[in-house]
């Protein structure tokens, strides 16, 4: 997690209620329970980022292991395109985000740049204190896996179904162009 002079959460009660709040929304994780956010935002640092700096780096290989969830900001989140200088803005997120539990969970590079829109604070969780979690608080840890589980489950099928619709984009960009060509004969 970046070190920018973090500290725990708890240890601003008002940010640790937002944190709590914020972390049972359909945007983050809301299958926990309300102590269960709380037991979960005992384990978190507060971060902050100026506008402009990048939270996440697409293919950062080396900081990978932590999650974050906005409480007060915007972050947008962009994919590199096939060329170097290209960027494909994917979403704007705000407070209630997660972002970077893929991360968190397998270690392999980011695979997108979130960056601060606006200034940010942020509640990190990393992966030193999931482990924490899940040898002192196993069912609270058992229920955030699944609860990230369910979150990156329902971001696939929300893939699957921009696939699908760009596959029938395809095939009638390609039925438009093999009826040109025929026009032409």
């Amino acid at each position: 997690m970046p070190a920018n002079g973090s500290r725990p959460v708890n240890d601003t009660p008002d940010l640790a209620d937002l944190a709590t709040v914020l972390l049972r929304t359909p945007t983050a994780l809301a299958q926990l329970g309300p102590e269960e956010a709380r037991c979960v935002v005992d384990y978190m640092r507060l971060v902050a980022f100026p506008a402009g700096a990048i939270m996440l780096r697409e293919g950062d290989q080396a900081r990978t292991n932590y999650l974050l969830l906005v409480l007060s900001g915007e972050v947008t989140v962009d994919k590199a395109d096939a060329s170097p200088t290209e960027v494909l803005s994917l979403s704007v997120l705000g407070p209630g985000n997660v972002i970077g539990e893929m991360g968190l969970l397998d270690g392999a590079p980011r695979s997108v740049t979130c960056r601060a829109a606006t200034p940010i604070q942020a509640a990190g969780l990393s992966r030193d204190a999931l482990e924490l979690l899940i040898d002192e608080q196993p069912r609270v840890a058992a229920k955030l896996m699944v609860a990230l589980s369910q979150r990156m489950a329902e971001r696939m099928r929300a893939l699957d179904d921009q696939l699908g619709m760009y596959g029938q984009l395809t095939a009638a960009m390609q039925a438009e162009i093999t009826a040109l060509k025929q026009a032409k004969r």
